[in-house]
């Protein structure tokens, strides 16, 4: 299996709360949109420091990380971060890697928006069993 990846808006879940109570403008919310690596190996949402300053997501904690090559680091997690797809958006938090290390979209938030990796083509795609919105399980 080669590498997917798709395109993703990331929003600053503390903006959206500002938003929405009026103390700041729609067009204030800190967002971009990231080409990430779907890494259903990986369980959290993996931003650099770099989409963490854009975004100013406050630290929560911190959390040892495995890397790729299994070198262990300690890792700030920072959020909330809204992450949307196509028809979908769930609010997580996110593993901040070093420097300009590759985002990477994990199961939780995958999981989250109802999405799966599509083999044969290669692609992030909504459930085609629910593909107008997401299953609210509980």
């Amino acid at each position: 299996m080669g590498c997917v990846y798709a395109e993703i808006e990331l929003i600053s879940g503390e903006d959206v709360v500002l938003a929405h109570r009026y103390m700041i403008g729609e067009e204030d919310i800190r967002r971009t949109r990231v080409t990430m690596l779907v890494d259903s190996g990986s369980y959290m949402l993996a931003i650099n420091e770099n989409i963490q300053a854009y975004l100013d997501l406050p630290f929560q904690y911190k959390e040892p990380s495995v890397l790729a090559d299994g070198t262990i680091v300690e890792c700030d997690v920072v959020g909330p971060v809204e992450v949307r797809f196509a028809n979908r958006r769930a609010t997580c938090s996110a593993i901040v890697l070093p420097g300009s290390s590759e985002p990477l979209l994990g199961s939780i938030p995958m999981e989250a928006m109802d999405v799966l990796i599509e083999m044969k083509r290669q692609e992030l795609v909504v459930n085609p069993l629910h593909p107008d919105c997401a299953s609210h399980r509980v």
